[in-house]
């Protein structure tokens, strides 16, 4: 019988989704991993098989708990105007849409599973900016719940480049209100 693991794995993962929030993949080794998790290297592929399966994991974890989230605050928001402010906001808690926004970027385009995983959160994000829309145009409700998200994460990428939150809020309530008049 082997030894207990000497770790809580819940809590790996969760500082694994802030660590490759900030960092990216690429830019976090297993050595960061490893200095920043607490947790020896030989556990860490006993437990996740690689630096890939703790990504994995941590993406995940990040979609049901902090994308998740952001998702149910746009769908239920009252309007593009309040739709968009939700999805900007900076999280109190979490890491918001940055390491999905991340994965979309650097992994998704290289990795199947992770671009079937980014794919699964747009269409859910595409539903809820359409669902905050209400548009009457049935046949262009797709299209501009498309348009929404794509304007979410543009701006929320502008955020983490280092524009200014009210920079940021002031051109999604300028598009959002612009939207609400067409």
């Amino acid at each position: 019988m082997g030894r207990p693991r000497g770790f809580d794995e819940a809590e790996v993962v969760r500082s694994a989704v802030e660590l490759f929030a900030n960092r990216a993949y690429d830019g976090t080794s297993v050595d960061d991993l490893v200095a920043h998790l607490g947790v020896h290297r030989n556990s860490l592929y006993k437990t996740f098989g690689s630096k890939r399966g703790l990504y994995l994991a941590a993406l995940r974890w990040s979609l049901t708990h902090d994308v998740a989230s952001v998702i149910d605050r746009v769908a239920e928001a009252a309007g593009p105007v309040r739709g968009l402010r939700e999805a900007l906001a900076v999280p109190t808690t979490g890491v918001g849409l940055d390491l999905l926004l991340l994965a979309a970027v650097e992994r998704a385009p290289v990795d199947t599973e992770v671009a079937g995983i980014v794919d699964e959160a747009f269409t859910a994000l595409d539903r809820a900016a359409g669902a905050s829309a209400r548009s009457d145009d049935a046949s262009g409700a797709a299209a501009l719940a498309m348009g929404l998200t794509a304007v979410i994460l543009g701006l929320r990428m502008r955020a983490r480049s280092g524009a200014a939150s009210a920079d940021i809020n002031q051109a999604g309530d300028a598009l959002a209100q612009r939207l609400g008049r067409h």
